[in-house]
């Protein structure tokens, strides 16, 4: 999996939780399979090889109970820490952004690509908690990563009915579990 640089996530809605596929790009293998409840305290997500959940391939889990800008750390199937992701609470305000760092290696930060884009889906976002109606939210949103101005991962949500995700990695030594961990929490978490 290390020598793959581009993914498909897709988000199969569930009543209790929500699943996510991610498949090579040309959707012949699954690469991992992960599921977040939506009602948790202390977010902790699981990512396994396969649909049937016999391996797993890695894990995320906040450091802190319900956090604005909690840090999550990234460990492997048998715990060994892989790095961690948190959102910038801050500069979020205005387009959501997003810090990875994998061991010694400076920090990678990812945001999303359009600052217009951001603040029309904040605004639809707003109208939905004051009208007692759900509004759709219409805009689909991309995050560019990058360290020191080098793109490192790129991920564009699809226009559809069903919430899909176009991944690319540009740096080879990015720890795809890392990486596969991030775009789900980019679905799971970024409403919070």
């Amino acid at each position: 999996m290390q020598q793959l640089s581009e993914f498909v996530m897709t988000q199969k809605i569930t009543a209790l939780v929500n699943r996510y596929v991610i498949t090579t790009r040309d959707g012949s293998a699954v690469v991992a399979f992960a599921e977040q409840k939506r009602v948790a305290l202390k977010e902790e997500v699981t990512l396994w090889t396969g649909e049937d959940r016999s391996v797993v391939l890695c894990r995320f889990k906040a450091r802190k109970v319900i956090d604005l800008g909690a840090t999550y750390e990234v460990s492997g199937a048998e715990g060994e820490p892989i790095g961690t992701f948190r959102k910038d609470a801050k500069a979020s305000l205005l387009r959501s952004t997003w810090h990875l760092t994998q061991g010694e290696e400076p920090s990678v930060k990812g945001a999303e690509r359009s600052v217009g884009i951001a603040l029309a889906r904040r605004a639809v976002e707003i109208a939905d908690a004051v009208l007692p109606i759900p509004v759709p939210v219409p805009f689909v949103y991309h995050f560019d990563f990058a360290r020191d101005g080098q793109p490192v991962m790129s991920v564009e949500r699809k226009m559809g009915f069903k919430d899909r995700y176009a991944v690319r990695i540009q740096d080879a030594d990015l720890d795809r579990r890392l990486a596969l961990s991030m775009v789900v929490a980019l679905d799971a978490l970024q409403s919070r």
